[in-house]
This record gives structure tokens, C-alpha cells and sequence, in this order.
């Protein structure tokens, strides 16, 4: 059962609103569809700095049982998968979908919603998980890779409460629509603490060079939401995210 919360809301009950929306993780309590998602949007890095730091232990105790650095690089990548449910990986197969396979904005947002994945759905996770398990796999090093992956699930997901910001729901209803616009606030702490964990973790020439090239892929990417069907949806917000973590995690193969 969920507990209810009613306002006013606390950072920790920000925090939590979150963490339920990011995560699987059991913390009791319901996304509310009153816009409470977008205020707690200041959160969404802290919450990926857990969800990498799970992937990161993950790393480290396969290299420790001498399982190798593919397969532990592997087991990381499923790690931060099974603990959000595979959330944005699903946002990225309906949106590569969509984007791919319609041939109007309805079009597209009707392939986005059918919860079956098709070609282009099917290719982008494999390419998702094999450029994040290659780049892993190239670090090699458990605690360099380890801090390369809390860096990458913090810092894009930092990233997405300034597109919502920016960016309009393409619908009036789904998850994009009842998260709400976040702040400028909350946009910017959500940047701010983003850069700034990639910043101390990848050391400040690599975790530079990796914000700017995935915040110019995540660039891109709003872009091309924006022209394919005037906004973003909680798919499309999937998409975003993942499109920054595979840039980060590229970038930060870089010595």
C-alpha cells in the first residue's frame, strides 16, 4: 500500500516522489499526478547516484569473483536495469519506434504508446547496452568504471528536469503531461548537482569534455523530439536519459 502525501511536501518527501519514479526500489509512496514529479525534479541526480553506485557495486563484485571485465561490465549494465524496471530503456525502444517508423507526429505518438517493440525499438537497446558494456569494459579499472557509472546516471538524469522545462508535453495526458513543468529552481539545481558530481568523479578535464559532448547529444536529441512531435513524453524523457548516460560513459573512456 502507498502512503499518501499530501501537501506541503518536504525534501524528503521530494526526494522520495523520485525515487519512485526513477526506481523499482520500494519506498511506499505513490508519483503523484499533480505536478509534485517535476518540483522533486531538483532530486533526480541523487537518485541516479544511487542507481549507478548499485551498478558500481555490481562491477566490483563480479571483477572480485574473477568473472572478468566484459561480463562484470555486462552485470552493471543489468544491475541499473533491474533496479529501475527498465524504465528508460522502454522510453528509448517506443521512442526509436515512433521517431523511426511513423510517418506523422499522431502516427508516432500512437507507435510510442504501444507497449510492443518493433525494429528500430529492438536496435536501439542493443546498441544502448553494448556501447554502455563496451565502454565499461574499455575503462576496465573497477573503481575508475565504478565512478564513470555513478557520474553517468547522476548527470543525465540531471539533465532531464531543464528539458521539461524548456521542451512542452506533446500530450495532454501520460506521464510527461501529469509530471508537470519543474521550476527554474529546480531545473537548474538539477543541472547544477549533475555537472558537479561529474565533475569530482571523472576528475575536471574528463568529466568537462563528457558534459559538454552528452550535453550536446542531449541537445540534439530535444531538437529532434521537438521537430518529430513539438515536445517530449515520459517515453521520450527515457530517451534523453539514455541518450546522456551513453555519451558520458563514451566520454569517460577517455584518459
Amino acid at each position: 500500500m502507498f502512503a499518501a502525501m499530501d501537501a506541503p511536501r518536504g525534501p524528503f518527501d521530494e526526494f522520495a516522489i523520485a525515487t519512485a519514479v526513477l526506481t523499482l526500489l520500494p519506498v511506499g509512496v505513490a508519483p503523484p499526478a499533480d505536478g509534485a514529479i517535476a518540483a522533486a525534479g531538483w532530486a533526480f541526480p541523487l537518485v541516479g547516484t544511487g542507481i549507478g553506485g548499485l551498478a558500481a557495486l555490481a562491477f566490483l563484485a563480479a571483477e572480485f569473483l574473477g568473472c572478468g571485465t566484459a561480463p562484470a561490465a555486462l552485470l552493471a549494465v543489468a544491475a541499473g536495469i533491474a533496479v529501475t524496471g527498465a524504465f528508460h530503456e522502454d522510453g528509448l525502444a517506443d521512442t526509436a519506434d515512433g521517431f523511426g517508423g511513423g510517418k506523422n507526429r499522431d502516427d508516432k505518438l500512437a507507435i510510442m504508446r504501444d507497449s510492443h517493440h518493433g525494429t528500430f525499438g529492438i536496435i536501439a537497446l542493443v546498441l544502448s547496452i553494448g556501447l554502455r558494456a563496451a565502454a565499461l569494459g574499455t575503462i576496465g579499472e573497477p573503481i575508475r568504471a565504478g565512478l564513470a557509472l555513478i557520474a553517468a546516471h547522476a548527470a543525465s538524469r540531471g539533465a532531464l528536469p531543464p528539458l521539461m522545462r524548456i521542451l512542452a508535453p506533446a500530450r495532454t495526458d501520460g506521464l510527461g503531461a501529469a509530471a508537470g513543468r519543474p521550476s527554474r529552481t529546480v531545473a537548474m539545481i538539477a543541472a547544477a548537482v549533475g555537472a558537479v558530481l561529474a565533475l569530482a568523479l571523472l576528475g575536471p578535464r574528463t568529466g568537462a569534455i563528457a558534459l559538454v559532448l552528452s550535453g550536446g547529444a542531449v541537445a540534439l536529441a530535444a531538437m529532434l523530439a521537438h521537430r518529430q512531435i513539438g515536445g517530449y513524453t515520459g517515453d521520450v524523457l527515457g530517451f534523453f536519459q539514455q541518450i546522456g548516460e551513453i555519451v558520458m560513459l563514451l566520454a569517460a573512456v577517455a584518459r
